[in-house]
């Protein structure tokens, strides 16, 4: 069974940052490759940035050089650093397992504003 809680978002200005976390209840935790995701209404959602057990990053191009992604797999948390934050970056964030398992937390809602 998968519970998955994201929190750390926020209203922030263009040019900010913001770190995200994840607390996964996922057994063997640590086998699985993790990511963050991120919805805006009306479209769907999609992956900003994956981890493999072994710390092996990928991200959207969208975010490349401005997002970092890590892992602690004792703590079976999943983090979201973001800088430089961008108006195009307001969306609701999600962490799930990649490919994601069918249940989804609650996100965290990061508002891009001047």
């Amino acid at each position: 069974q998968v519970q998955l809680v994201e929190s750390g978002g926020g209203l922030v200005q263009p040019g900010g940052s913001l770190r995200l976390s994840c607390a996964a209840s996922v057994s063997m935790f640590s086998l699985y490759v993790m990511a963050w995701y991120r919805q805006v209404p009306g479209k769907e959602r999609e992956l900003v940035a994956a981890i493999t057990s072994h710390g092996i990053t990928n991200y959207a191009d969208s975010v490349k050089g401005r997002f970092t992604i890590s892992r602690d797999n004792a703590k079976k948390s999943v983090d979201l650093q973001m800088n430089s934050l961008k108006f195009e970056d307001t969306a609701v964030y999600y962490c799930n397992l990649n490919p994601p398992s069918s249940t989804w937390g609650q996100g965290t809602q990061v508002t891009v504003s001047s």
